[in-house]
């Protein structure tokens, strides 16, 4: 990790812009996050920080939109995620940096082409589907940080539109985050730091909603998932690279 405040500043940005195309988009800050996060801090306390984080987003959005949730939906995917989560801690918690750093730039990549392919499986549709995805992203949650790409291939296979689908992936934020931060623990950062980064999290809100309706929807997310790609095979190459 960088040394001095050079390095605060920087989780501190990293957690902002994350913070801004979240709010903007209703997607993106893990995906854009967790591949910075794990270079500068390590794959551990990156995967929790981001953990940490997202799951306050995610918090903080329902409390406006948890009436849209739908339970008959959500329930499977947080039972599912909630049985692989500790799976997926168990597997980090295993394996060489080099090679956790090469599995979670592959994961980022992979997730991020799919979604923008926004892949048709007919498997991920009905509650089968739903258990399916959730257990996906549980275990993506819990090892990588990312366990929303699964939610977002689950809601494209069942026909949800970008107003049904925040709300309820905000939902799965803050219940698989909890889980995840439950198995993984708190990140082990000074106080000023965790200032830094509440900051850098409450900006974001702000220049993400001053954005809304600025940023065309479709433009926001295409770049979302263009910094994320280019995130996430950053990390798979370094990960590469020290083996």
């Amino acid at each position: 990790m960088t040394s001095g405040g050079t390095a605060e500043l920087l989780l501190s940005g990293i957690v902002l812009i994350g913070a801004s195309v979240q709010w903007l988009t209703g997607m993106g800050f893990a995906l854009i996050a967790v591949p910075a996060l794990v270079l500068v801090l390590g794959p551990a306390e990156g995967v929790v920080l981001a953990n940490c984080a997202a799951g306050a987003i995610s918090l903080v959005g329902l409390a406006g939109g948890w009436r849209q949730v739908r339970p008959a939906a959500m329930v499977p995917l947080v039972v599912a995620a909630a049985c692989t989560v500790p799976a997926g801690s168990w597997v980090a918690a295993r394996l060489p940096e080099p090679v956790l750093l090469a599995g979670m730039g592959a994961l980022v990549s992979g997730a991020v082409l799919l979604v923008m392919r926004g892949v048709r499986v007919p498997a991920l549709r009905g509650p089968g589907g739903a258990v399916a995805a959730g257990a996906v992203g549980g275990f993506m949650n819990s090892s990588a940080g990312v366990g929303g790409p699964a939610v977002s291939l689950y809601a494209v296979n069942a026909g949800w539109t970008v107003r049904e689908f925040v709300p309820n992936a905000q939902f799965y934020g803050v219940v698989v985050n909890a889980f995840s931060v439950a198995a993984n623990g708190v990140p082990q950062l000074s106080a000023p730091l965790w200032l830094l980064i509440t900051v850098g999290l409450a900006a974001g809100a702000l220049i993400g909603k001053a954005l809304t309706e600025r940023v065309p929807e479709k433009r926001a997310r295409l770049l979302v998932l263009l910094l994320a790609l280019g995130g996430g095979v950053t990390t798979l190459a370094k990960g590469v690279w020290a083996l």
